[in-house]
């Protein structure tokens, strides 16, 4: 029932992944797992990756966005940090 009263992503606060979640990096990018609720997610990238851990270090997603990754690819970034709050990976500080 939380994840349904969540707050939809906002870039402009802080986020981190959640303690629950833990990484296992592959070629393509790396396997995301969530312990509590057992979701399997895959991030597709290697600069995803490293976006997700280095979340924390920013006051916001838009910062960590804007230092990590290409302008022009901020909005599918975007995107899959929306989708990844969405499957209670990342929650908000």
């Amino acid at each position: 029932m939380e994840g349904l009263l969540a707050r939809a992503f906002d870039p402009a606060r802080a986020w981190s992944m959640g303690l629950e979640v833990s990484l296992r990096e592959e070629a393509f990018g790396a396997l995301a797992y969530h312990h509590g609720n057992r979701r399997l997610v895959f991030l597709k990238s290697p600069a995803l990756v490293t976006l997700v851990r280095r979340l924390e270090e920013f006051a916001s997603a838009n910062e960590a966005l804007d230092a990590l990754v290409p302008r022009g690819e901020r909005g599918r970034y975007l995107k899959a940090l929306a989708s990844l709050q969405r499957s209670d990976l990342l929650h908000e500080r």
